[in-house]
Formats: C-alpha cells, structure tokens, sequence
C-alpha cells in the first residue's frame, strides 16, 4: 500500500509516527514517575504537561520535516523527473545542482548521466537519416500523382491514403487512420464468394456505393497478402484535390497491429487518441456558449497533421469583451460561422471511436454533453485529463495549468496561439505524446492501468472546476 504513495508523502508518514512515538513514550515516562512518586501533581496538571510536551515536539518534528522536505525529498523526486523526462521523452531538462546541494555528488551524477543521454540522441545514424529523407521524398511523390489511394492492414482498417482518397473520403465522413474502410463504403460487392469467410476484399475492379447510398465509386483492389490490399479509387476528384491542405496521411505500424480484447486492457500505444479544446463567452459549462472548437488527432505516438478538425461557432449572442480579451474571438470572426447544431455532429463523426483528451476535461466535454439532446451525439467516449496525467507523472503539488506543463516538458506555446482553440489542443496533444512514455516507464502500461491511476487524482479537478465556477460567478456579477 504505502508503495502507491509518492516519496514525499512517505516521508511526511515516518516524520509523523515519529512525533505520535515521542508523545507516546513521554506519557508513559511521566506516568510511571508518577505513580510511582509521591508526588504532588494531580491527574489534570499531568495531562496538561503532556499536551504542552505533545505540542512543542510536534512542532520541533514539523520543522524538522520542512527541512527534510525541502532539502531533500523534494530535490529527490526533481532529480527522478529529470532523468525521467530525459530517458523517456529525449528532454534536456537542466538539473539544478544548486537545488539538490545536500544531495552530495547525487545531483552532479545524475546530470552526467542526463547529459550522456542527451548527447547519444543529437545526431542520429547515417542510416537513419537517410531512411528519414528517402521518407519525405516518397511521401512528396505520392502526394503529387494523380490517382485516389488508400492501403488497408488485413483486418480493413485505412493505413494510408493520399490527398485525393481523403478529399473522396470527406464526402462521406472525417478520414481517419485506423477507421473500419466499411465505415465510408458498402464492400459487399467487393467481398469475393472465396474470401467471405474472412471477409476480405477481393482482387480486381468493382463498383461499390459509399455507406450512405449516395454515390458509387469504381474500385481497383491489389492484394498485398496477409498485409493487406491496396485500392486506387476512379472517381470526379477535380473539386476536392488539394495536396496542400491534406497531405499524404499514414501509419504503416497500422499493417502489423492487431487489436484484441476491450479498450482497457490495450496498451496507451495502440490507443487512438482525439485531442480538443474549446474557447467560450465565459467560465460557465451550464450558461456559456462555445465559439470555436479545434482538435488534433494522435496516432501510435506522433500528431497526424493530416487529421485535424478546427472551425469558429456562431454562439448566438455577442461575445463578452472580457472573454475576447482572453482568446481573440470577436463577434465578427464568428457571424458567418456555423451554429453548434451543425458543429458537433461534425466533430462526433471526426472523434468517432477514439479516446477523448483536453486539459481539464470536465469543463470542456460538460459544454459538449449539454448538447447531446439538441443534437442527438452522445459522448459516451472514454476521457484522459491532461491535468490528470500531470499529477500521476509530476505528483499533486506541482503547477499543472498547461503553461507550467508545456514548460516542464519543453513545449513551446507561440503568444499568437495561446489561449486559441487550435494553438492550445496542439500543446495539448503535444503534451500527451510526451507524457504517455513518463508514464509507461512508471509502469502504466495499459488504458485501464491509466484510468485507475488517475482515478486517485479526482479531487484535483474538483477544486480546479470550484475555482472556475466562482470565477464565472465574479465575471457574471461584475458591472
């Protein structure tokens, strides 16, 4: 049990037992004297010493432990970080000598040891960099030939596809890797009498309808054996073609992964992972309105810049100056901007099937949920907190507003982004690519070794969201 609490709460615990012992011996110390005495103290004036002896050696403990708190503990758990973030996110976090004095030669080990790990990573192999540049020349030629393509892994989820399958795709719902190719075509008449059984796709031309039975598409289908099939769609794609806009989107881990069991049990790598953010007229989930909503889609551990999902919302009602002061959203950016009702079933579609992730969750999925009758999307999807991950990585006492948490990971947050929709889901998502190997190298493997980590964190949210409320309730009295 007392493996779960961090060092600096164990310390507390011995610094606290020690102090109960204390006591406890000097009342026993003065109680036998005093039996055994003839003295002439009564029962009261007994106990009355004992609590002044309970009260100064509790104070003597506590002083004591800020010192150990502050000297040692403390530099421990900054120099654990450190090295943390070295290992398993490549941060060059500076480890302060100053700070951990008393430490002897711990501190100075430890920042010999981050800066070995820190110089073996600047420059990568001959090999891989040229493996890095024959990848950006492939990508910038298949981005520019003429012809839909999309790849499938074996089980007919999207691996790759270029900008005019992704144009094609939007017709029909949000192109997203990793998504079911069902799931934009009827391939009925693609799934041969041979291979119904294991409901692949069959070798050659045919003619299938999207899902919504409103176009039909000529599909050529290659086999590419137990890794799946590569298809090039023939379709009107003079309206939709705009490589640099959409670019060529992929992930050829997806050829390999295989996905078995619940959601919980698979490891954070394998997730599928929706980054958002919300800007709003104000602080309140119950009365305010949001005016622009963006998000940005994570995948086996990299931002595909391919899938991003980003628009203003027309709220209804003049945005307060207060909160334009904050974000830059002004009336005019917004009036001929879709309403709500058309906004989130947009974004529903693009977050279809994926793990939702903001900083400070509640508030934004709680304007979200608002919605659900009005627009008939229920957001029944799991949720990761940022905040959350913050405090399971960095402990409870530590600043966890995403500016502190940029900063303690080295994200930088340009000044024209801040406080924007788009700019703060990116530091978000940037974060949580950064996080996620913090805490699989605390042993967090699996989502629902994640969830019940952050579990234990509720109450942080709780006085995160009290402070908005009465935030909100300031603004809202104000004249």
């Amino acid at each position: 049990m007392l493996r779960s609490l961090s060092l600096r709460l164990r310390i507390f615990l011995f610094f606290c037992l020690l102090a109960v012992g204390a006591i406890a011996l000097a009342a026993v110390a003065l109680g036998f004297v005093w039996t055994r005495t003839d003295s002439e103290w009564t029962a009261s004036e007994l106990t009355t010493v004992i609590l002044l002896f309970g009260f100064l050696n509790t104070g003597l403990v506590l002083g004591i432990w800020l010192l150990f708190d502050e000297n040692v503990a403390r530099p421990i758990e900054g120099l654990s970080t450190s090295l943390r973030l070295s290992a398993h996110s490549g941060i060059e976090d500076s480890i302060k000598a100053q700070a951990a004095q008393y430490l002897g030669d711990l501190a100075p080990a430890a920042r010999a040891l981050s800066d070995a790990l820190a110089a073996s990573g600047d420059q990568p192999p001959e090999q891989t960099q040229r493996l890095l540049q024959e990848r950006e020349r492939l990508t910038a030629l298949l981005s520019e030939i003429p012809i839909a393509t999309i790849l499938v892994n074996a089980a007919g989820e999207i691996a790759l596809y270029d900008a005019q399958a992704g144009a094609i795709l939007s017709r029909i719902a949000a192109p997203r890797l990793g998504a079911p190719l069902s799931n934009y075509f009827d391939l009925t008449p693609a799934i041969g009498a041979c291979a119904r059984a294991d409901r692949r796709l069959a070798e050659g031309h045919v003619t299938v309808p999207d899902c919504n039975h409103a176009e039909t598409f000529n599909l050529q289908i290659k086999s590419l054996g137990a890794e799946g099939d590569v298809i090039f769609l023939d379709a009107d794609t003079r309206a939709e073609r705009d490589t640099q806009s959409r670019p060529l989107v992929f992930d050829f881990d997806l050829l390999d992964q295989k996905l078995e069991g619940t959601k919980t049990a698979r490891r954070l790598s394998e997730l599928n992972f929706v980054v958002f953010d919300t800007e709003t007229t104000g602080l309140s989930v119950a009365k305010d309105a949001i005016v622009e909503l963006a998000a940005a889609r994570v995948l086996n551990g990299r931002i595909l810049d391919g899938e991003v999902f980003e628009t203003y919302v027309n709220p209804g009602r003049p945005i307060p100056a207060a909160s334009t002061n904050i974000h830059g959203v002004r009336d005019a950016d917004v009036a001929q901007s879709p309403r709500i009702e058309a906004v989130i079933p947009a974004f529903h579609d693009f977050a279809q099937s994926a793990v939702l992730v903001a900083h400070n969750a509640p508030f934004d999925i709680g304007l979200l949920r608002r919605q659900e009758v009005q627009t008939g999307c229920s957001w029944d999807h799991p949720v990761v907190d940022t905040v959350l991950l913050s405090a399971v990585v960095f402990g409870i006492s530590a600043d966890h507003s995403l500016d502190a948490l940029c900063s303690r990971l080295s994200i930088e947050i340009p000044a024209r982004h801040r406080h924007t929709a788009k700019g703060d889901a990116r530091a978000t998502a940037e974060a949580l690519i950064r996080l996620l190997p913090l805490l699989q190298g605390k042993g967090i493997e699996t989502f629902g070794q994640l969830l019940n980590e952050t579990s234990k964190f509720g109450r942080l949210l709780r006085d995160i969201n009290s402070d908005h409320v009465r935030n909100a309730t300031e603004i809202s009295d104000s004249p």
